[in-house]
């Protein structure tokens, strides 16, 4: 990659990040549009990595499971209740497809994608790799759902048996995050180009933006919203993913200092 191209990924995560940190400064409409900008701009950053480290081949597979798969389990959700529960949308998120604010399949692509390089950096290729990605992305759903729902971005009509601390989500969401999770994963690597399947030295902004997620939302719902039980079950959950990457990130850094090269 130029470095042009490089720094293109870290420009664009910057600006996600001062986003981000401007959600608790910010309420109602001002709240819920803010909510908007930084899915669009999660979305960019994580699609445009995908393009811009592996190729268009691998952004559209990306695109084609995560957000077109994203859409259409969000949409059969709302219909059926399935695998999520009953649930509606309000309308202060955008315009809706099929019943779903165009956002939301965004979201899913925005954290999927840093997911599965998080899984490539931490286990070797097989069903483990697929499980863990899983798991880093239905875990952020700890995080996410407490804090809209709160929001009142959407209701379950029976929230109910939900997690200590968690009223109005139901445990069966967070199983259905999950199994989603495990079938975006399995589709993203069995279609995406091998190159997709390895790590490569852009990946950073990638690793970056799982850890700011995990470490900015623990901050948030423990001192900025009001929210200590999501933030101690999505620390909790997330920690599987984000501790063991941190610690292989921060490993490899020391490594790089002893041998003199440059860590990317």
């Amino acid at each position: 990659m130029t470095r042009v191209r490089a720094g293109l990924p870290w420009l664009l995560l910057g600006v996600l990040v001062l986003a981000q940190i401007g959600y608790p400064l910010t309420d109602g409409t001002a709240r819920a549009r803010l909510t908007v900008a930084t899915v669009v701009l999660g979305y960019l950053l994580s699609v445009g990595h995908a393009l811009l480290t592996r190729g268009p081949g691998t952004a559209a597979a990306l695109v084609l499971v995560a957000t077109g798969g994203g859409l259409a389990v969000e949409a059969v959700g709302v219909a059926t209740g399935v695998p999520f529960g009953f649930y509606d949308y309000s309308g202060e998120l955008g315009p809706k497809l099929l019943g779903v604010p165009v956002i939301i399949p965004l979201a899913w692509t925005w954290m999927a994608w840093p997911a599965w390089l998080a899984a490539v950096r931490l286990v070797g290729p097989g069903p483990g790799r697929v499980v863990l990605a899983a798991l880093g992305l239905a875990t952020w759903d700890l995080f996410l759902d407490p804090q809209m729902v709160a929001e009142g971005y959407w209701t379950w009509q029976d929230p109910t048996p939900a997690l200590p601390g968690l009223p109005g989500i139901p445990v069966g969401n967070y199983v259905g995050w999950l199994l989603v999770g495990l079938a975006m994963m399995t589709a993203l690597a069995t279609v995406a180009a091998p190159a997709a399947r390895v790590t490569r030295a852009g990946d950073g902004p990638m690793y970056a933006l799982y850890l700011w997620t995990y470490g900015s939302s623990v901050l948030a719902h423990a001192v900025f919203l009001d929210l200590p039980a999501s933030a101690v079950w999505g620390a909790a959950t997330m920690a599987v993913v984000a501790v063991p990457l941190a610690v292989v990130l921060a490993r490899a850094a020391a490594r790089d200092r002893r041998t003199g090269r440059v860590g990317a």
